[in-house]
């Protein structure tokens, strides 16, 4: 089985107890939570994360029958001043303390820029920037390991980590149970490789399959989009999930699957698109 889910910031713009309802109405199971994205009305500061906040979000979740897949915290671990690091480091604990306390099982993020603006450079593809990547996510993972949450790093061909042999070289050479991936197929593809699209996903589920915590499902545009192809709603697109949903069937059981970029509108279309792709596979 496949446990379906929304991007909660996707959803209906209105207050969390009354977005939940309308979620699990539409048939989905679990959701991505961005505090920043999802929750506009609390605060979302290190400081504000409490036990009692943390409490009050579960009661909400577990009423309405949903799981927190992933808690997301997409901040960047490459950026070139060491206290902007420092803030971001920090920020990230917060958010794996909270989700220890939410019952969410992941904190996810990409991988950065060596860049302010978090933007595709050239020097994203460096030696240089894979190392700093590295350095400053480690003690993020060490954080992980202590409150017993996975932290997911998930590879975009406009960021540092930018296929699957580079995520494959972080994983290895932090070297812990509790760092994993949040998989991603359309992230990894560009009009640089969009003419073997299914060998780099082949080449990715390969690489990283055992390492694999979550799925992110979305379609894609034959455009460029910085660096990457431009995203759209999954089922809407050229995105074939053949590979993807076969390898979910066979080894990742009642794994958390969320879908990007829909709206209120056609969130349950797509939901019954990936469904059906699922059951066909």
């Amino acid at each position: 089985m496949i446990q379906l889910g929304l991007r909660l910031h996707d959803g209906e713009k209105l207050p969390v107890e009354e977005l939940l309802p309308l979620v699990r109405a539409k048939g989905f199971t679990c959701v991505h939570l961005a505090l920043t994205k999802s929750i506009k009305e609390y605060p979302c500061t290190p400081s504000s994360l409490t036990p009692g906040y943390a409490g009050w979000l579960r009661r909400q979740f577990a009423k309405n029958e949903l799981d927190v897949a992933v808690l997301g915290n997409y901040l960047n671990l490459a950026h070139p001043d060491p206290e902007v690091i420092k803030a971001t480091q920090e920020k990230y604990y917060a958010h794996l303390r909270f989700a220890s306390l939410l019952g969410c099982g992941m904190v996810g993020t990409e991988t950065g820029a060596p860049n302010p603006e978090y933007k595709f450079c050239p020097e994203c593809r460096s030696e240089e920037a894979l190392k700093t990547f590295i350095t400053n996510l480690r003690p993020v993972v060490r954080c992980a390991e202590r409150l017993g949450v996975i932290m997911a790093i998930e590879p975009v061909a406009k960021h540092i980590v930018w296929n699957p042999q580079r995520c494959r070289r972080v994983l290895d050479e932090i070297g812990s149970p509790n760092l994993q991936v949040l998989f991603d197929p359309v992230n990894l593809l560009s009009m640089e490789n969009i003419d073997r699209a299914d060998e780099v996903i082949a080449e990715a589920i390969d690489l990283l399959g055992p390492d694999i915590a979550m799925v992110h499902l979305k379609d894609f545009l034959p455009e460029d989009a910085g660096g990457q192809l431009k995203a759209a709603a999954p089922g809407t697109g050229g995105m074939d999930y053949g590979r993807v949903m076969r390898f979910i069937k066979a080894e990742k059981p009642y794994i958390y699957a969320t879908l990007e970029n829909t709206t209120p509108e056609n969130a349950v279309d797509c939901r019954e698109a990936m469904q059906r792709a699922y059951d066909q596979a």
